[in-house]
This record gives C-alpha cells, sequence and structure tokens, in this order.
C-alpha cells in the first residue's frame, strides 16, 4: 500500500510543478501589475508592498482582511491613472504580540513594506508599534484603542481609530444621567484593559461618582476565577459596573454573571465599544440570555447609501474568500479597516515615486533580524502624507488630529433581544439626548434594565451575605435625652433610646428599602467625640448615629447627612432680678448719649428763639440772667404745658412747630417704656458680652467631649479658667454659684443642649451673646458611602413635616409651657440713634431760621455794624462790639402807616434828616409787600 501511494504521488509531480510555476507567475503578474491599464494606457505602475498584521483564525480577523482588500480593489478601480499599487502582504499573528511582532520584522526584512496596517489588539499593537517606530516605517492599527499607545512618544503610529479614552465622558453623563453615585470599572488585565482605567476614574469623579474597587480579569481567566471575582462583586454595595475588555472575554464573564443571578433586578451593567461595537459578532445566545438590560457605548457611525451597498458586497466577498463561514453585517471596525487602507493608498500615491530599500545603519547591532532592518527612506513623507489626507469614508470624516481619528457623538444603545436599541446619542457639546441633531430633547429614551424592574436601579444594595450595619451610639453620661443607652441587669439585653434615635428611626423608616442594622454602644464616647466619630475612618462602624457635630475637620475622614438640629453655639448666664425698686429706674428708658443729646437740642432750641425774638420781642429782653432763664424756661416748658411767651416772627414760630413734634415723640417714648420698666417683671442677663468674660477672667463652662473647648481656647479663654459638665443639673448649680463660689458665669454649648437646659430653668437663666456657626447634628457614615445621599433626603422630608415636631415634644416637652424670655428680659434703652432722624429735622429747621434771620439782621444794620466796628482795631474787639450793638437794643421808632399809593412821594433823603440812623432802611424792609 505504501509503495502504491507513493507510485501515485510521482505521477502527480509533474503536474504540480507546472501547475505551480504558473500559478507563482500569474500571481506576480496580478499582483503587480494593473492588466487593463497596461490594455487602455500601456502606463507601467509601481508596486508599493504594504504589511497587513491579522489574527487569521478569528472571525473578527477574517472579516477585516475581506475589508482591507475590497479597499484596495475598490480604489484601484476608481483611480486607474494612479502611478503606484498597493501590494498587501499579509501575515498572521496567531493572537499574540510575539507573533505579531515576528509577522513585523519578517515583511520588514523579507519584502521592506512601506506601512504596516495592523495589528488588531493594543497588546500585539505596542510590539510592532516600537519596531515601526525604530525602523521609520508607519504602523496603522484600526482597532488598537488604548490609550497607553499614544502617537505622541511613538510618532510612527497613527490611530485610525478612537481613542479609548474618548468615550469615557459619554460613559460618566450616563452615570450622572441616572443618579448612581458609584462605580466599579471592570477590565481586562492587559495593555486594553487597563489603559482606560485612569481616565474612566477622572471621568466618573468629575461627575460625583466614585470609584470603590476595580475589579481586574486575566485575560485567560477561568470559568473559576471569574466566579470568584463575580462573588466579589456580590458581596459590594456598588451595583454600577463598567466593563472594558475584549468581545471573547466580555462574552464569558455575562455569561457567568447570568448564571450567578447577576443580571438580576438591581444590578447596572455598561459595557465599552470594545463589546457595544460587536454585538452582532456575539453568540446570539450569549447576547438574548446573558446580556439583556446592558448599556453599551459606541462611536456613531451614521448608516448611509454608501455603506449599504458596502455591506451587500462584504458579504459576497466574504463568501467568496471564506465559504464555510456565514457573513454578516460589518462592524465598524471593518468600516476603519477600510477606509484605512483607502487612506494608505492615497499616501502611497502621493509619497512613494519609486521603489527604494532601505538604508542600513553602519553603528546598529547586525547580529539580529532586527538589527539587520535598516530604516525607511520613504517612511517619513509617505507619514506626513497619512498625516495629511482628509476625505468622506465609510465611517464618517476620516481627519487625522495628532496621529488619532477623532469622533465627535456616541450612541448609546440597550440590549433587547438579540442587539442593541438605540436609546440616545452623547455629544461633547449637547451631551446627552435621544436625537443626535436635537438639542432640546434631552434625555433618553426608555431603557430595559436586567430583570426588568420598573423603576431605575438605584445602583447599590446592602450586600448579599447578610451582614447588619453595625451603627455606633454615644454612651453618655448627660443629656440623655439625645442619646440614653440602658441595659436590663435581668437579660443583659441593651436599649437605645432618645431624640438622635427616633430620627434615625424615622429616616429608615422612609427609605423606599429595608437596611439591616443594629446599635452598639460605644463607652467613654464623651471624653472625645472626635475620636469617636474616627472609629468609622477605622471600619470599625459602618456609622455613628447620635448628638454628633458637623464640623469641617471631621468631614476630612467621613462623610456627614444633612443636620437634623439647629445649628450654633451660644451662651447661658444667669438673669438678675427685679429693678422695679430701684430710685434711680426713671433713668433707665433713655440711654445717656440720649439723655445729653435731648438736653443740647433744648439748649440749642431755645437759643436760637431768642437769638430771633430778642430784638422784637419785649418778653425776650432784660438783665443777662433773666434772658438766660427764658433760654432754658421757654425750651423745657414745652414739655408740660405751653409757653406763655408770645412769639413775634414767623421763623420762631415754625422752628417752635418742629421743635413741638419731636418733644411729643420723645415724651411718649419715655413714657411707654418706663411704664414697661415698672409694670413687667424684668430679667437681665448678668454678662451680654464675651469680651465681658474675657475681661473679668471669670470661669467658663462646656460639655464634656465637646469640641466647644478648643474653640474656647481660640477667642482667648484661658484653659484654667474652662471647667466641663455633663448634667443638666451640673449646669444649673455652677451657673447659680457663679466663678467667686467655685461655679461659671457661663455656659458655652451647642443651641439644642441650650434649649434643653432653658426648658428646665427658663426663669433662672437666659441665652445671650451672638451665636457662633456650625452645621447641627447629622449622621455619620464612611466617604463615599451610598446611604448617604438618600438618608439626607430623607431627613428633609421628616424636618419639614409633623414628625419632627413630634419627636421634639416627646423629648424636650412642650414649648410653650415656659414663658417666652424674650418678654421677660429687659427692653433695651432708647438710644440717640433710634431718634436720629428727628433731631436731625429739628436742627436743620433751626440752623436755617437762624442763618435766616442774620442775614436779614445784617442787611437792615450794615451800616450801623460797619460804623461801629470800624472804630476798632483788633479782630476780638469787634465782635464785642457787633454783640454788644446787638444786645443793647433802643427802643425802635415806629414806621409810619403809608398806602400804596404814598410810595411814590416818599423822599427818603428827606426822612433820612429827621429819623434816627437806619429807621427808613428798617421800615422799607416792611414795606415791601
Amino acid at each position: 500500500m505504501l509503495r502504491l501511494e507513493l507510485m501515485e504521488r510521482s505521477l502527480h509531480l509533474p503536474f504540480l510543478a507546472s501547475s505551480f510555476v504558473f500559478f507563482c507567475c500569474f500571481s506576480f503578474f496580478a499582483g503587480r501589475y494593473d492588466f487593463g491599464v497596461l490594455v487602455s494606457a500601456q502606463n507601467s505602475t509601481v508596486p508599493v508592498d504594504v504589511g497587513v498584521i491579522l489574527y487569521l483564525q478569528s472571525f473578527p480577523g477574517k472579516m477585516s482582511r475581506t475589508s482591507i482588500s475590497m479597499a484596495i480593489e475598490d480604489f484601484y478601480a476608481v483611480h486607474r491613472n494612479y502611478t503606484t499599487r498597493v501590494v498587501l502582504q499579509v501575515k498572521d499573528s496567531e493572537n499574540e504580540a510575539i507573533g505579531a511582532a515576528a509577522a513585523a520584522v519578517a515583511m520588514l526584512k523579507d519584502v521592506q513594506v512601506k506601512a504596516i496596517i495592523g495589528p488588531m489588539t493594543s497588546t500585539e499593537a505596542d510590539f510592532v508599534i516600537q519596531i515601526g517606530n525604530k525602523t521609520q516605517v508607519p504602523v496603522l492599527s484600526f482597532s488598537a484603542s488604548s490609550p497607553s499607545l499614544s502617537p505622541a512618544h511613538t510618532p510612527f503610529f497613527v490611530r485610525t481609530t478612537t481613542n479609548d479614552s474618548s468615550q469615557v465622558d459619554a460613559i460618566a453623563a450616563v452615570t450622572q444621567y441616572f443618579g448612581w453615585r458609584q462605580a466599579v470599572p471592570v477590565y481586562e488585565d492587559s495593555e486594553y484593559g487597563a489603559g482606560i482605567v485612569p481616565f474612566l476614574i477622572d471621568a466618573l469623579q468629575a461627575v460625583d461618582a466614585r470609584v470603590p474597587y476595580r475589579s481586574v480579569i486575566p485575560t485567560e481567566a477561568t470559568s473559576d476565577e471569574l466566579d470568584k471575582e463575580l462573588y466579589r462583586l456580590m458581596t459590594m454595595q456598588t451595583r454600577v459596573f463598567v466593563v472594558h475588555m475584549l468581545p471573547a472575554l466580555g462574552a464569558r464573564l455575562f455569561r457567568r454573571a447570568h448564571q450567578l443571578g447577576m443580571m438580576d433586578d438591581g444590578y447596572v451593567w455598561i459595557t465599552t465599544d470594545g463589546i457595544t461595537d460587536v454585538l452582532d459578532l456575539l453568540d446570539q445566545r450569549t447576547v438574548a440570555e446573558a446580556m439583556q438590560g446592558v448599556i453599551g457605548v459606541r462611536p456613531y457611525v451614521n448608516r448611509s447609501e454608501e455603506i449599504d451597498d458596502f455591506t451587500a458586497r462584504f458579504k459576497r466577498k466574504f463568501r467568496q474568500d471564506n465559504p464555510t463561514l456565514e457573513p454578516t453585517d460589518p462592524t465598524v471596525f471593518q468600516l476603519w479597516a477600510y477606509d484605512t487602507a483607502r487612506a494608505v493608498a492615497m499616501a502611497v500615491e502621493k509619497a512613494v515615486s519609486a521603489r527604494t530599500a532601505f538604508q542600513s545603519l553602519q553603528s546598529e547591532n547586525n547580529s539580529t533580524d532586527l538589527g539587520r532592518l535598516g530604516v525607511s527612506q520613504t517612511g517619513p513623507a509617505l507619514l506626513e502624507a497619512i498625516m495629511g489626507t482628509r476625505f468622506r469614508g465609510l465611517a464618517g470624516e476620516f481627519q487625522l488630529v495628532d496621529g488619532q481619528l477623532q469622533s465627535s457623538a456616541f450612541e448609546i444603545v440597550n440590549v433587547n433581544g438579540k442587539s442593541g436599541r438605540t436609546i440616545g446619542f452623547w455629544t461633547p457639546g449637547n451631551g446627552i439626548s435621544r436625537d443626535l441633531e436635537s438639542t432640546n430633547d434631552a434625555g433618553l429614551r426608555s431603557v430595559i434594565w436586567p430583570g426588568e424592574p420598573k423603576d431605575v436601579p438605584k445602583g447599590w444594595e446592602m450586600p448579599t451575605n447578610g451582614k447588619k450595619l453595625r451603627i455606633a451610639v454615644p454612651v453618655k453620661h448627660g443629656f440623655d435625652q439625645f442619646v440614653k443607652v440602658t441595659t436590663d441587669p435581668a437579660t443583659d439585653r441593651t436599649t437605645v433610646t432618645g431624640f438622635c434615635i427616633d430620627v434615625f428611626q424615622a429616616v429608615m423608616d422612609s427609605l423606599p428599602y429595608a437596611v439591616p442594622f443594629e446599635y452598639i454602644p460605644f463607652p467613654n464616647s464623651s471624653e472625645s467625640y472626635d475620636n469617636f466619630v474616627y472609629q468609622v475612618k477605622l471600619k470599625n462602624f459602618d456609622a455613628v448615629v447620635g448628638d454628633t457635630t458637623i464640623l469641617a475637620n471631621r468631614s476630612q475622614f467621613v462623610e456627614f447627612t444633612m443636620p437634623f438640629t439647629e445649628s450654633g453655639v451660644s451662651m447661658i448666664v444667669p438673669v438678675e432680678g427685679d429693678k422695679s425698686k430701684n430710685m434711680w429706674i426713671f433713668l433707665e428708658p433713655l440711654t445717656i448719649d440720649l439723655w445729653l443729646g435731648s438736653l443740647a437740642f433744648f439748649v440749642f432750641t431755645g437759643f436760637v428763639v431768642w437769638v430771633i425774638e430778642h430784638r422784637e420781642n419785649e418778653e425776650f429782653a432784660g438783665k443777662p440772667l433773666e434772658q438766660f432763664g427764658i433760654i432754658f424756661y421757654f425750651a423745657f416748658s414745652i414739655l408740660v404745658f405751653s409757653h406763655k411767651e408770645k412769639l413775634q416772627s414767623n421763623l420762631t414760630r415754625f422752628v417752635v412747630i418742629i421743635w413741638v413734634f419731636v418733644v411729643l415723640i420723645l415724651t411718649s417714648s419715655y413714657t411707654a417704656s418706663l411704664t414697661s420698666m415698672l409694670t413687667v417683671q424684668q430679667l437681665q442677663p448678668s454678662v451680654t458680652d464675651v469680651n465681658q468674660l474675657l475681661k473679668s477672667g471669670a470661669s467658663i463652662g462646656y460639655q464634656d467631649g465637646s469640641f466647644v473647648a478648643g474653640m474656647l481656647k481660640r477667642m482667648g479663654f484661658q484653659e484654667q479658667k474652662l471647667k466641663n459638665y455633663s448634667t443638666i443639673g451640673q449646669y444649673a448649680e455652677a451657673l447659680s454659684n457663679g466663678s467667686a463660689n467655685g461655679g461659671v458665669d457661663a455656659f458655652f454649648d451647642e443651641i439644642p443642649y441650650l434649649r434643653l437646659v432653658l426648658s428646665q430653668y427658663c426663669d433662672d437663666f437666659a441665652m445671650v451673646g451672638p451665636t457662633y456657626k456650625t452645621d447641627g447634628f447629622g449622621f455619620v457614615f464612611p466617604r463615599g458611602s451610598p446611604l448617604v445621599s438618600d438618608i439626607s433626603r430623607a431627613i428633609l422630608n421628616i424636618t419639614e413635616g409633623e414628625r419632627m415636631t413630634e419627636i421634639e415634644k416627646a423629648w424636650f416637652g412642650d414649648p410653650t409651657s415656659c414663658p417666652n424670655q424674650s418678654n421677660n428680659l429687659a427692653s433695651s434703652s432708647l438710644a440717640f440713634r433710634s431718634f436720629g432722624g428727628l433731631f436731625l429735622i429739628t436742627g436743620v429747621v433751626s440752623v436755617l431760621a437762624l442763618l435766616i434771620f442774620l442775614a436779614r439782621f445784617i442787611y437792615t444794620e450794615w451800616d450801623e455794624l460797619q460804623a461801629a466796628a470800624g472804630r476798632q482795631s483788633s479782630l476780638w474787639k469787634k465782635m464785642v462790639v457787633l454783640l454788644k450793638y446787638y444786645h443793647d437794643v433802643n427802643e425802635p421808632l415806629p414806621c409810619p402807616t403809608l398806602k400804596r399809593d404814598d410810595f411814590a412821594a416818599i423822599d427818603i433823603g428827606e426822612m433820612n434828616q429827621h429819623t434816627q440812623p437806619g429807621v427808613v432802611q428798617r421800615c422799607l424792609i416792611w414795606w415791601v409787600p
């Protein structure tokens, strides 16, 4: 049998040899010459070898090979007059980085290709890019999208696909749109998988979404390894997962997640374009069963007539190249591969004019194949031509920016059935929208979630291992109305009650989901609340519930909910008894500045009236002492009765009318204030100012473990003057004794505690002084806890409703049972500032009246005043003479009664000869109608 087989083979040898020679010759001429061009134009063309590295055993690799070959055929079918022809040299990477590198070295050494298209994965491309950079041969990859591969660092690398980092903003926008506060990246442990993670984390943090954990899956993970990592994800609170891995590993991951129940209600899965772009290529059973409800993001490609025509031709060509395989629609990767090959052909025509060899470098180590490759002479020119190539391709506008293809829009799809359904788009300018061209239709279409729940998953759940939240509560020795921990000695059962506990319980009951928890008392918590809160940072507890104040230093290591109590720090001091028996109480209604100001205006008003009336009114004349008496008597008499002096001048009457109005308001206010002091019980704080306490060196009280102690030290109080107390009774006793008797003169504490003290001692103490701002009490959780936002919203609902009022009344009593202290505290005395407007009005009126009178007086008495002052040498003597002239009033001659017709007959010169100086001028003023 063996002999017969050898004989048969020998008979076929001549035929096989001749067939092989014919095939080689045909391939050589067919590959390097366009026979149509030779026949029609009789012109020769320059063949240019271009390498193609693909994983030819994979379905995507076979599809990409078909797409690239179609691009070359279509290009030269249109551009028959081109002088260059791209000859594709295809090598198989065998899905290994070493295989891709070996293929690149072989093509560069044997064929000296001018450019390389591929390889398909980022891990393989990393090796090939280094070789291309060394030999200055452009390497164009239509699928190596990892951000770690940077054209900036390797200039001969051209990425004809989008960078993975360009889609992270779209993923973050989806996360923000649904209000998810945490997300876990799930990625393969490779160059492709890890490259996107830093950019994804930054994008999520920019929308206030935290990344509590990063799940790394080995590229060759077994089912047990997948299950182990998925079980770990199940024990976490986060339920939003962003999957970034190659399709083969992604399909396995989703199948295992489906079997483990992680594709049910509450889970959210988001896939990057690595999986989303090839949904139609995945096993349809996997997509239909295991990936229902998955949200995917991928670059948007407009479905055009050119793509439809290409799809039909692609299927025919693929069936010819692979008769045993059923073709599918080309993905965006095949469109990018087509455009990449076309760009190379265009650039080759511009940059390669002749067949040139590589230039060897003598200084290099030539002991290896890599060292003997040399440097391409056409590489830099070809690279420049590729970078400048721009055209409208199948996948959109082909334009390279910084060595990379740009994508301006991303499509958001939702797996429903056996494929992805478009639910919206994302663009950098408009964000998320239902339609790409619409800027007003924001939002996404309805989403089918894993497990098909009606509501949007909240993005987190309590761990499935049944663990309860361990909530620490303080053990206090006073103010147990807020938190009280009691232990039954018979059963050793601990019970936690109090205002804070009731509020927390009401908040948790209002949540739309159940959160199991248990209270754990924390002994000696009153020694330092900072240390108590820090236990959450140390992960000794999952939360703290109690009278814990929200402070800036604490928020650096924990996260607080919204406050549920009134905020601020103030002080309480003892109040003094009734002052109505004070013999000088009649001075209390007005402050000293108002008493002095009123006295000044009384004197000033009287002086103005005297100045105006002195020369015309006999009642304001007389001896100097009598005139001073008239000044005071006239102004003060208005307080109790009408003055008897008859005023002659209208200016004086106007001044007095305004002054009477001012006096009326002053007396009314004084009477009301004095009546209040004499009829209402007065409680006056012993201290109203913090500076008064600092100057007196008084002892100050504060609560055990409170941050107030540090605040008092920063305010300037000496540490030896600070005393700590625990209970309300101790507060009352210390304040009653005072500093002189071993107590304190004031207590500084948060307002909720002080109100509780005042509710029991409302007649003895008062809250006074400024309020120092704090944020009130809040519940404490670890930083990034998903519970914080939900509990904060629930707190707002509780505090705005009747439930909070009921809880406060149950623990602090009815606030109306204690009279309002503001009614008992002494009314503040009336100050000068309160009547500033009145005094301003009367002062302006008086000054204007005085100026008008003086102007008229100087005008009428100008000659006499000039004559009297002219005889004096010094200014002081002139002033004395003028004042004496004003004061010494001679009896004025009566002005003759004249009719209007008599004015024409007046002879001023004749009248001056028979009358006293100035009489005629004075009379003329009053004669003027």
